[in-house]
């Protein structure tokens, strides 16, 4: 079934509002992707900037958390009436693969995934939004699991859950940003902690989210 149909439609003379739903990565390049979308869209995000920034790692407030949390979150403001924005520019899965070193367990597993993102898009599609789907960026095993973390993420899980996205994406015919790709690509070391970035990778992950959205809008 092909989603994100003839429900979205937007009047050329009136600005396009943006609408930002993802984790940290996302609230940290932020503030670079709102300047330079400055006149090309009105950037507004997930509300909560001081309380995700509490604890970056436990989502709170901007921060969207794992897929289970987004479509909790978009469901909530479909009942409210929607998210007032034409386009949604979405992610969730850093949360996901994180694995309980207590159970062994990762927090999503990946057919809830799955099944998340699906509904997801359907709750957006009802809201009359268009959806924008960012992929996973990178996660590296060998500066995430040290012996101070309380849980651990795997680069093979990244991928797994980026293919799983991948796949749902292409089928309700949802564009994507390989941000995960893009940031790989960049420097051999761009984190500046065990899954956050370098302020200068920050500022170019959103130049090229930027720049991929103002062709998206004027093609």
């Amino acid at each position: 079934m092909v989603l994100q149909s003839a429900n979205y439609q937007h009047k050329s003379n009136q600005t396009m509002k943006v609408y930002v739903i993802g984790d940290s990565i996302s609230i940290q390049y932020g503030p670079y992707l709102e300047q330079h979308l400055n006149g090309i869209m009105a950037y507004s995000r997930k509300e909560g900037h001081e309380e995700a920034s509490l604890n970056l790692d436990q989502p709170m407030g901007a921060n969207g958390g794992d897929s289970s949390m987004v479509l909790s979150f978009l469901k909530s403001k479909a009942q409210m009436g929607g998210v007032q924005a034409d386009l949604i520019l979405l992610n969730c899965g850093l949360h996901d693969i994180k694995i309980d070193l207590k159970t062994g367990i990762k927090q999503i597993l990946i057919d809830q995934y799955q099944e998340n993102l699906r509904e997801i898009i359907r709750v957006i599609d009802e809201m009359k939004c268009k959806l924008v789907w960012v992929r996973t960026t990178p996660c590296d095993e060998k500066v995430h699991n040290h012996h101070e973390m309380t849980f651990h993420r795997f680069a093979a899980d990244c991928e797994a859950y980026n293919k799983v996205a991948d796949r749902i994406m292409t089928e309700a015919k949802v564009p994507s940003i390989d941000l995960h790709n893009y940031t790989i690509k960049l420097d051999p070391e761009p984190f500046c902690d065990h899954i956050h970035f370098k302020n200068e990778i920050r500022e170019k992950q959103a130049a090229f989210i930027a720049g991929w959205l103002a062709c998206w809008k004027n093609r």
